[in-house]
């Protein structure tokens, strides 16, 4: 079975798109801070998500079906990880003002 060039570089940019955000969940995890992240990128990024995906079944195609719904997921895990840090940090920091 011969696969078409188009096929790889959908499967390669599918795979790419899917873990973009990897790097700044593990970051975020690390170092247990969203300093300078953007939440509203995310928020974004996932709404564009949900729209793509909508299209993609539209469309059906399976590539985009798998990408967009991998977006969905990295997106909703990554909100639910700053919005934890960011509720942890703040926390933090009314308790040390209030000692």
């Amino acid at each position: 079975m011969i696969i078409e060039i188009s096929q790889i570089f959908g499967w390669t940019a599918t795979i790419l798109f899917s873990i973009m955000l990897v790097p700044q969940l593990i970051k975020t995890v690390k170092m247990k801070n969203t300093e300078g992240v953007s939440i509203t990128l995310f928020v974004i990024y996932l709404i564009a998500n949900i729209i793509a995906l909508t299209y993609a079944f539209l469309i059906g195609q399976t590539p985009l079906k798998i990408k967009y719904s991998l977006g969905i997921t990295t997106s909703i895990f990554y909100i639910s990880i700053f919005l934890y840090y960011k509720k942890r940090n703040n926390s933090e920091k009314n308790h040390q003002q209030n000692k």
